[in-house]
């Protein structure tokens, strides 16, 4: 369907609830669901787009449709939630699909690649590049659909014990990172670590990892990485724009009613939008005081991002050569990518190195 046809349809919907609120409020089933989230609520912009998806959805549906969000573990695992949807623990899931790779590398098209799109672009993509459509495709055979439900923004370059400048510095380097990001540092020389959330921070103060990626500034000082690694890198190359998605079993998505499914639309694209909004508020004022507390921020040499460029876009390459459904997404994903490159170098870029000032 196309994306403001759909919107269109949601608004008729919305008007036609408050006219005939009465009427409308006998004859709308009651329908209550269960959300399994990827992530603890102490990440609460992450978390809380769940919340918003299941205040606004009550609210469309004059309290009709209920969603009961719940963090990471308290139903199912934070990185087994895809499963949990797929067999129907519960009805709908908030995760990160890069997540789960390891069931098809293509998974990683729907939150993010290395050296991929930035945050505009994954939306753009993902509304007006067929990018619903290609995931769709993907995760037909998981008994799921997807909706975007938010994006955190180009990540920060992880939390180093020592200052890194060339190659020949990532020799051993143990660094936690997980996904296609990961894949690519090992053939620069790092070791990548799979450690979950809530245990990064006693790992890098025990030396038992040298470098630690998480998200950004607001939620990296929530977990006190600061006080254990010194040095900040930018640019997190391996999450550009790593968008996050809402999924749903497809059996339980059937059974709503029309109005009910385009009340979730809406309500999912509104949490989208506002992750996004609200860590652009509260980045800035969060790195300025890591900087006050000693935090020491460092670029990645071109010599390292150079090499991370190239060694990503072989395991894309080699990935599209044995696995038909990457490639699927890959070649028209690729074409999109580079077509937007250009014209955001243009007028994007252009403006932000004259008007952007440094830290």
């Amino acid at each position: 369907m196309n994306r403001r046809e759909m919107l269109k349809k949601a608004g008729v919907a919305v008007a036609a609830s408050s006219v005939f609120g009465p009427v409308y409020a006998q004859a709308a089933p009651t329908i209550r669901w269960r959300l399994a989230s990827s992530f603890p609520k102490s990440l609460d912009t992450i978390f809380g787009a769940a919340d918003i998806l299941a205040e606004r959805v009550s609210q469309l549906t004059g309290g009709k449709f209920q969603i009961r969000t719940f963090p990471s573990g308290e139903i199912v695992p934070g990185l087994q939630v895809l499963d949990g949807v797929q067999q129907g623990t519960v009805e709908v899931g908030h995760t990160a699909m890069y997540y789960y790779v390891g069931k098809n590398l293509a998974m990683a098209f729907d939150t993010a690649l290395p050296f991929g799109l930035n945050a505009r672009q994954q939306n753009a993509w993902w509304y007006y590049g067929g990018g619903i459509e290609a995931i769709r495709d993907l995760l037909s055979d998981f008994n799921v659909i997807n909706f975007p439900g938010g994006n955190t923004g180009a990540q920060m370059g992880g939390w180093w014990r020592k200052e890194i400048s060339s190659l020949a510095d990532l020799k051993g380097i143990k660094m936690r990172i997980p996904g296609i990001g990961g894949q690519v540092w090992s053939r620069l020389g790092v070791v990548p670590q799979a450690i979950a959330g809530g245990e990064i921070y006693p790992a890098l103060e025990r030396g038992t990892v040298d470098s630690a990626e998480w998200v950004g500034p607001y939620d990296d000082e929530k977990l006190g990485f600061y006080k254990v690694a010194k040095f900040y890198y930018y640019p997190g190359w391996w999450e550009p724009g790593p968008g996050l998605s809402f999924i749903v079993n497809v059996n339980e998505w059937k059974k709503l009613p029309k109005d009910y499914q385009l009340a979730f639309e809406a309500a999912a694209a509104e949490a989208n939008v506002h992750m996004m909004a609200k860590y652009d508020a509260q980045n800035p004022p969060a790195l300025q005081r890591l900087l006050k507390n000693g935090v020491k921020l460092r670029k990645f040499s071109n010599e390292i991002l150079k090499a991370a460029q190239k060694a990503a876009f072989e395991i894309y390459e080699e990935e599209a050569a044995k696995n038909a459904s990457f490639k699927k997404i890959y070649t028209p994903w690729k074409k999109f990518r580079d077509e937007s490159y250009r014209v955001m170098a243009v007028h994007e870029l252009g403006y932000e190195q004259f008007a952007f000032p440094g830290i």
